[in-house]
This record gives structure tokens, sequence and C-alpha cells, in this order.
């Protein structure tokens, strides 16, 4: 019976993909491990190291075909290590001539480790090419939306005015960096992993550092300049990168949350019949995309510190290092590629009310234009005057529930200093979002820049 989300045929769609499933499930990490057990077999064949059949033979048993399952887990429970059953079941399926030298001059680290990688960047592959299109679908709000006026909000009050294409273009720069950092990291921790039992691969002798040369080349992997079996740290840069992915996706849902509320209105995730419908309420229409967002965010910052606990380690090969990475390492990647699930599409398909942005803007009055008056008083008033003034009209707004415009024009002081016009200019909110559509265009032109056509 299933025992997680990720394995529940009820849940497991809404927490992860099946295309990442896929890359972490027994059957791609037996893939990956006998990928590096053929390459390995191919590079040392090429130095020399072993004969050019034993490596074609190796080569062609490696398939997750030849491996039976259940048998290797009996083996696994009664040796403790997983990698032995695999040697064993890949000998196996092997001609004898060639089947000796299955394993050469590995250890068990090098094979879990290498595996890992060549999971990691077909995770990386799947997550990349998510983070592309969800800024793509930013780049189409952001352009969409450059002039369109809202409030903006601080301590979750009426601020003053900005652009919802501002706001979409404060994720997309965030996104773009995200993007940017993908290639030093991947250079960083798509690193090929072969030292032997601790790191100095002196079963090879001289031939060592050829055959590590070659067997990366076979697997497109970095030769490192050293046996990395306890450096983790490039691991732990890729669950943090994994982490600031879902801390921007989770960005994005609660602030899509916040504007869906009744009070609010300005956005909706896209509509589907009967999605988000409540068991009691009829009228309901609530997020479903978000909270699994947020949630999923929550859990990838959780996992940060304990990949970070496994660059501790003893010696030249820790305790209990490398199983905390099995666990941590599948899950931040599913839950990524299941933020993106949601992200994506509801991105794509926002339902964006320009109308109730623009009656909101009018909630309370106008007073969310006090600062664009005091703007407008202080090259006449000094700073300060204008300040007090345009406070104590707001003020009078508030206590007499009239609004901002009606007591602006009620005080002799303003009336004195501008005429009727220049305040319903003051007050109109398109008329002060700054520098909101200049930004917006410089965040347009660094994604054209940066491959992505607008």
């Amino acid at each position: 019976m299933p025992a997680t989300l990720f394995d529940s045929p009820y849940y497991q769609d809404q927490f992860s993909t099946a295309a990442m499933r896929a890359v972490f499930s027994d059957t791609g990490r037996f893939q990956s491990w006998l990928d590096f057990e053929a390459a390995l077999a191919r590079a040392e064949a090429a130095c020399d190291v072993i004969p050019q059949d034993a490596a074609q033979a190796i080569t062609a048993a490696a398939v997750t075909d030849n491996l039976d399952p259940p048998a290797m887990k009996q083996h696994f429970e009664k040796v403790g290590f997983a990698i032995l059953p695999l040697v064993k079941a890949l000998a196996a399926a092997c001609p004898p001539e060639a089947a000796r030298f299955v394993h050469w001059g590995a250890t068990t680290q090098d094979v879990l480790d290498t595996g890992l990688v060549l999971q990691m960047r077909a995770g990386l592959d799947l997550i990349s090419a998510e983070l592309d299109a969800t800024i793509r679908a930013l780049i189409v709000l952001a352009q969409t939306h450059r002039d369109t006026p809202m409030a903006g909000r601080t301590f979750q009050q009426h601020a003053v005015p900005i652009t919802f294409g501002y706001k979409v273009a404060t994720w997309l720069d965030e996104a773009l960096r995200l993007r940017a950092r993908l290639p030093d990291l991947r250079d960083r921790a798509l690193t090929v992993q072969f030292g032997g039992a601790v790191g100095t691969l002196a079963p090879l002798g001289a031939n060592g550092l050829r055959v590590r040369a070659a067997l990366a080349r076979e697997l497109d992997l970095r030769d490192p300049d050293i046996t990395w079996h306890t450096q983790r740290d490039t691991i732990g840069e890729v669950i943090f990168w994994l982490a600031q992915c879902g801390g921007l996706l989770g960005r994005i849902g609660t602030e899509v949350v916040m504007l869906m509320r009744s009070e609010v209105g300005e956005v909706r995730e896209p509509y589907v019949p009967g999605r988000g419908a409540s068991s009691a309420m009829p009228q309901k229409r609530n997020p479903i995309a978000c909270p699994q967002i947020i949630a999923i965010a929550n859990r990838l910052r959780a996992l940060v510190p304990q990949a970070m606990e496994s660059q501790i380690q003893e010696h030249e090969r820790g305790i209990s290092a490398m199983p905390v990475e099995w666990m941590v390492i599948p899950e931040a990647f599913l839950l990524a590629s299941g933020a993106f699930l949601h992200a994506r599409p509801m991105l794509e398909g926002l339902d964006v009310d320009t109308a109730q942005m623009r009656a909101n803007l009018a909630m309370g009055g106008g007073l969310i234009m006090s600062e664009a008056v005091m703007s407008g008083l202080a090259p006449h008033l000094g700073r300060g005057v204008a300040h007090e003034t345009v406070t104590a009209a707001a003020a009078a707004a508030i206590d007499t529930g009239t609004d901002l415009r009606t007591q602006l024009l009620a005080a002799a002081v303003i009336r004195d200093t501008l005429d009727t016009q220049t305040i319903d200019a003051l007050l109109e909110p398109g008329n002060y979002t700054g520098q909101s559509a200049a930004m917006v265009d410089a965040m347009l032109a660094r994604a054209a820049t940066e491959g992505f056509a607008i």
C-alpha cells in the first residue's frame, strides 16, 4: 500500500510530476547505477585497463531488464549495501570472461554518487524547462498589464498605486536570477565521482586519473580535480536552489491567494467548472493551486538544513550523511516539480480583474492618493506643511465619512495653492505609478537579451 503522498495514486499528481517520479523511481535509480558501471567499463577499456570485449559485454548487459529487484532487495537486506546486489546481478548477466571486470576499481559510493548526479541532471533538465515556461508566462502578464493601475499595499493596507505589470515584473526579476544561477550550479554539481575505497584511485595505479577523465567524458560530466566523497557543498547548493525556486513560487502563490480574497477580488486562479467548489458552500471558488504551491515551498525550505548536514562528515567516508541525501534529494526534486506543476498553468491562465483593481483604488474615498497630493503641494508649501495639510484633510475624510477630494477642496490653503483641475489630476491613480512602466520595460528588455522573445 502507498505510504507517502508521492506514492499515492490519489495524491501523487498534486505534489510531483510523473516525469520527475520516473527519474527518481527504483527503475531510474537502478539505470543510473548501470549507466555508471557501463561507462566505467568503456572508460577502462579505452585506457587499456580491461579488454574491449569485456566493456562491450558489460555495456550490453547494463539494462534494468537483467535485474531481479526482489532478489536484489533480499540481498540488500542481508549485506546492508545497496550496490552489491546490483554488481552481482550485472556480473551474472555478463559472460564469465567479462563478469570479472564489472565494477573494476570502483567503490559503492562512486556508483551511488554518480548515479545521484545523473538523476539530478535529468531532474534539473525538467525543472529548467518548467522555469523557462514560467518565465514566459510572467513576461506575457507583465507586458499585458504594464499600465494596469492597482493598489500597492504595505502591511496589508493600501499604500500608493502601482501597476499589476510592475508587481509581475518583480516576480520575473527573481525568476531570471534563478535561471542565471543554473549554469554555474550545474557545472559545479554535475561532476563524476570515481575514487575507489578512500578516493585515491590506488587500484588503477598510474591509470587512475586517465580512467576518471574518460569516465567523465562517457557520462558527459565534469571531471573533478580531486575525489569529493566527503565534499557535499554542491549537493547542498542544488537543494538550496530548488528551495529558492519554491520560495519564488510560494511568494507568487501567497500573493494570488491574498488578491483572491472576497474583499479584494483582483485576480483569480484560472476557472474550471467545479474546481475550487466547497462541499458545504455552493458560492465558493476556493484557491486550489496556491495552497499546494505554498505548502511545497514551506517543505522545500525545511529540506535545506538537512542537505547541509551532509557537509559535516568523518574521515574519508561518513557514517550517516549519504542516507540523509538519499531521502532529501529525491523529495526536493519531486516537490519542486509539483510546485511548477501548479504555478505555471496558473500564471498562464491567471484571471486578472482590471475593473476590480480600479474599483479598489477608489476604496476609501481616494485616500490612497494622499502622498500624490502631498507631493503636488510640497513645492509650494514645503514638505512639512504639505504633509500636515493633507494629513488633516485625510483625517477629516475618515471622520466625516466623505472623500479626500471633498476635504481637499474645503481646505483654504489647498484651494489657494492648487486649482481643481490640478487636484483632480493628482487624485488620478494612473498618474501616480511612478516609474512602474519604465521598470517593466527594463525587465522585458532583460528577458529579451536572455533569449525570451517579447
